[in-house]
């Protein structure tokens, strides 16, 4: 799954901004615009915890009507984060 990186602070302004254009009064009541995301994910997402997906920025942009190219992001690829297996343990 590809992940949209924001700036140090950006991701949770972004949120904010969608659910100002939006009108909807909480993270919580988001998914009242057919997103079925946990709240503990929501709420990950917006004190950046965790990247967003690809898809689901999509969709909040489309949902608000914002473009994409507003903002200032980079795509990771899927397997960022990921550590190589099979760690060497060579102390002798």
């Amino acid at each position: 799954m590809l992940r949209v990186k924001f700036a140090k602070g950006e991701q949770r302004k972004f949120i904010q901004i969608v659910l100002g254009k939006i009108n909807c009064p909480s993270l919580r009541a988001l998914n009242q615009f057919g997103f079925e995301i946990p709240y503990s994910t929501l709420k990950s997402y917006y004190v950046e915890n965790r990247l967003l997906p690809l898809d689901f920025f999509e969709n909040l942009c489309k949902l608000a009507e914002l473009k994409k190219e507003d903002f200032n992001f980079e795509i990771l690829n899927e397997n960022w984060g990921q550590i190589k297996g099979g760690k060497c343990n060579l102390s002798k």
